[in-house]
């Protein structure tokens, strides 16, 4: 099968790089997304995002005309869809339901450009059944098309997901390295699938059903998510009893067969903190042990701005006259993780966001933005940098663990009040026997 031109519906996080992979292969890829600006940013080469290699290999692909985007859909070999799938809750924060109306779009989008022989792959990641309802989707705006649900191995769609299981920093080199997992509707599905990524993939491609490709991205996901519930509620109990979580894991991970995570503020981003939901939502009988670790790590931004709120009340009661509004926190990072931009599903921004509503004055450390986000531009928080931060701070609270910081831990070490929500101090610095929790 020849994939000599490629769509890519979602130029985002994934789906640029994915583009621009296929592209570094001499192949055509379109690139549509709804944002104009992302377009016209791509079309001179450059990037709207944050991620490592991939400016280089995007002003390549354009320079040499392998890579163009544009906001309008058309005619392709294949069509790779990577657009967002968010959940929505009831007015109490529950009900967790995929929301899918991103995939019901781009579905409609390139309807109208399918030929027989073309190959539609979902990479988003979604609840099982989600690639079967793109299919309804486009059979319905197709007709005059057969598609695999009605005709199995002879129709004239081929229908496959394969989710993307990339680490952000290190996107370009694991789209390459990492295996694939390439879920088919029929096994004729799955080897078109195949026969696609195998021309970036240096990994194995590995063909199942499209049920099952669905949910071992949500499998992976879910596994992470309760491992580090496991960490967050560790660094909890040790805060109770007086123990350093830091030293108490790193003694624990000597044993041959444990590997404590690492405690953090909560769990963020466009796939840990959403994936386990969609199994919850299938089998909410079942799935008893996943719905506990989302809300432990789902609980653990509040629990640290339980410690701000209770540093910010140390103060008052130090200084008596002292208003609020005098009072200023440093808050170390708001993306999701560290070394990037992303700021989706950030627990850290979550814990900004309350932290301004205490009434002190806030100041925001990320060095991977120019800018607030709108949800903290407000007259008592501003952008700072870390060594104004370290300056004019009373409360420093440390929200990820960015390498500027870990550069410069002495001086973050420095502060009378600091509340390290992600281990940037270690425990080194401690005597065994001093049992100050650095949480």
């Amino acid at each position: 099968m020849q994939f000599n031109t490629i769509s890519m519906i979602g130029l985002g996080y994934i789906g640029l790089p994915t583009a621009a992979v296929f592209a570094s292969r001499k192949k055509q890829v379109i690139g549509v997304d709804i944002n104009q600006q992302a377009v016209d940013t791509i079309n001179r080469g450059e990037i709207h995002i944050v991620e490592p290699e991939l400016d280089m290999v995007v002003h390549a692909a354009v320079k040499e005309g392998y890579l163009r985007a544009t906001t309008t859909s058309e005619p392709a070999d294949a069509f790779l869809v990577a657009v967002p799938t968010p959940f929505h809750t009831d007015e109490n924060g529950q009900n967790h339901k995929a929301d899918l109306s991103y995939i019901q779009a781009a579905a409609r989008s390139i309807a109208p450009m399918l030929h027989p022989g073309n190959l539609v792959v979902l990479e988003s990641t979604s609840p099982v059944g989600a690639t079967e309802q793109m299919a309804e989707w486009l059979a319905e705006a197709r007709p005059d098309l057969s598609f695999p649900q009605t005709h199995g191995a002879a129709s004239d769609i081929r229908i496959a997901h394969c989710p993307e299981r990339v680490l952000p920093g290190h996107v370009i080199r694991e789209l390459v390295e990492n295996d694939r997992v390439i879920g088919g509707m029929t096994p004729k599905c799955a080897e078109a699938a195949c026969a696609l990524y195998e021309i970036v993939v240096e990994g194995e491609c590995v063909p199942t059903t499209a049920r099952t490709a669905e949910m071992a991205k949500l499998t992976e996901n879910s596994f992470r998510d309760v491992n580090i519930a496991f960490a967050n509620e560790l660094s909890t109990i040790c805060h109770e009893l007086e123990i350093n979580v830091w030293e108490l894991i790193a003694l624990a991970n000597r044993h041959p067969r444990v590997n404590i995570l690492t405690p953090g503020a909560g769990v963020g981003g466009h796939c840990i903190a959403v994936d386990p939901w969609f199994i919850v939502d299938a089998c909410p009988e079942q799935a008893q042990l996943i719905r506990t670790a989302r809300k432990v790590n789902d609980a653990k931004p509040l629990w640290v701005l339980g410690r701000v709120r209770e540093a910010l009340e140390g103060h008052h009661e130090a200084n008596p006259n002292a208003r609020r509004s005098d009072l200023t926190v440093a808050c170390l990072g708001i993306a999701f993780k560290p070394d990037i931009d992303d700021l989706r599903e950030s627990p850290a921004l979550g814990i900004v966001q309350q932290v301004a509503e205490l009434g002190c004055r806030v100041q925001v450390v990320e060095p991977n933005i120019e800018a607030l986000p709108e949800s903290l531009q407000r007259p008592n928080v501003e952008l700072a940098s870390l060594d104004e931060a370290l300056t004019q701070a009373d409360v420093v609270c440390v929200l990820v663990k960015h390498k500027s910081f870990i550069k410069q831990t002495e001086a973050v070490r420095s502060k009378a009040t600091l509340i390290d929500a992600v281990g940037l101090m270690g425990y080194e610095r401690r005597a065994v026997y001093d049992r100050r929790d650095p949480l």
